[in-house]
């Protein structure tokens, strides 16, 4: 086995160790293989709808074309897998938000180790299964009924049950990767999920570019250069740290003095990933969703339906509703995710500090300051990452790549990065298991 010197193994390395290596090859598989029966589940259809109508008359709205994107086209074919990991998300989100308000829940987070982990996993599988049953009623009597060819109450039940035991059976596809495979099971499937609609969306892409001519082909090509440049940018994004320094005071261990260390605090720089963009789509996708459940000429659907007029993709007002909503909610999931009072207490806790900065409320200032800066710089790149794609399309004409956006992009690159970084540690703690071995 070929094996560098180099801190990160070489690709040669890494794709010898995903041949030779049994147990890294067996959690290849593992991955691959429940990767592949979600996608063959998304085509297992709910009986008694009528397909056709309902593709027909929901081909071009942004909502549909959204929850299509994370279910992997579940949503357009209405499969069982319709909901995908969406409830699972959802509940996630829930439990950390509740985690920062619940002192019981950030006990079990913080202080009550493995066990605490395992009741909050447990948890949020029961608040899953709550919103997926929430979801799936909502789903069937706003939209499916619709398009039953007998919508009675068996028809009901019969959906609200084959959409809540689907979104539980890849709730547990998840975990089961994230436990026995590679890279983080949810963030997997929603990956996969994007990359199948792919395909399809090049296709259209290339149909455009044949019957359009060359003003069709160049508007193509600028299309696809802006989304090169916004995938290595979020590359560089994703990767950006602000490296604090902190140093460790010397300290005498019997008789044996430990001398002043420096190490550094990483911040990074786009904190929230791409959960301030979800919240952001999803505060203006409800007011459409509201619009299209509701009837009647009452004044709320009057103003929804303005409201979904007004923030139509392309327009300034849209464009400057959704960076505020990005803004907004890049502050608000940092807050949850960065605590600078935590992290000056574990500092002065292990001896360290930050040179010129005084222990305590002067370093929990400058932590927060450098935090605020930092997400400021960051919400601005999704900003520009989120609408330009939207400004492009609306200028070249091409609405091929209607729906994958800035969110796809962001998963896509995001998710890339982080499995592979798992298969380069598994890759170099193989490395050093040979070297003990010798």
């Amino acid at each position: 086995m070929v094996v560098t010197r180099d801190k990160n193994p070489s690709a040669q390395e890494t794709f010898l160790q995903m041949a030779q290596a049994a147990g890294l090859r067996g959690r290849l598989l593992i991955t691959v293989g429940l990767l592949i029966l979600v996608r063959l589940g998304i085509f297992i259809p709910i009986p008694g709808i009528d397909r056709a109508r309902f593709a027909a008359e929901t081909s071009n709205s942004a909502v549909y074309g959204f929850l299509n994107i994370f279910s992997g086209g579940g949503f357009s074919t209405l499969g069982i897998f319709a909901l995908g990991i969406i409830p699972y998300i959802n509940a996630s989100i829930i439990i950390q938000l509740l985690t920062t308000a619940l002192p019981s829940l950030e006990n079990l987070q913080k202080n009550e180790g493995e066990a605490g982990r395992r009741k909050i996993s447990a948890i949020t599988r029961y608040i899953a299964l709550g919103w997926a049953v929430i979801q799936s009623t909502g789903l069937t009597l706003g939209v499916l009924q619709k398009y039953a060819l007998q919508p009675d109450i068996w028809f009901t039940v019969g959906t609200v049950i084959a959409l809540t035991g689907g979104s539980m059976l890849i709730m547990w596809i998840s975990e089961l990767i994230t436990e026995k495979g590679i890279g983080n099971g949810a963030s997997l499937l929603i990956f996969v999920n994007i990359v199948a609609v792919l395909p399809q969306t090049l296709g259209n892409t290339i149909e455009f570019a044949q019957t359009g001519g060359r003003e069709a082909i160049a508007q193509v090509i600028v299309l696809l250069l802006v989304f090169l440049v916004m995938i290595v940018g979020i590359v560089f994004v994703q990767e950006g740290t602000r490296r604090i320094t902190i140093i460790f005071a010397r300290r005498q261990v019997g008789r044996r003095l430990y001398r002043e260390r420096t190490s550094y605090l990483p911040l990074r720089l786009n904190q929230g990933g791409v959960m301030p963009i979800i919240f952001a789509s999803a505060v203006l996708i409800l007011p459409t969703s509201l619009a299209g459940f509701l009837s009647g000429d009452n004044p709320v659907s009057k103003f929804l339906v303005q409201f979904s007029n007004l923030m139509q993709p392309g327009s300034w007002a849209y464009v400057g509703f959704y960076s505020i909503l990005i803004l907004f909610f890049s502050y608000f999931y940092a807050s949850l995710i960065f605590q600078p009072d935590d992290v000056s207490k574990n500092l002065k806790k292990m001896g360290a500090s930050i040179p010129g900065k005084r222990p305590g409320e002067a370093t929990s200032k400058y932590l927060a300051s450098v935090s605020n800066r930092l997400t400021l710089l960051g919400a601005l790149f999704l900003c520009v990452v989120a609408t330009v794609p939207t400004i492009v399309e609306s200028a070249t004409g091409v609405s091929s790549f209607r729906g994958f956006g800035a969110t796809s992009l962001l998963i896509l690159v995001g998710v890339a990065i982080d499995t592979a970084k798992q298969i380069q540690t598994y890759v170099i703690s193989q490395r050093y298991e040979g070297m003990v071995k010798q």
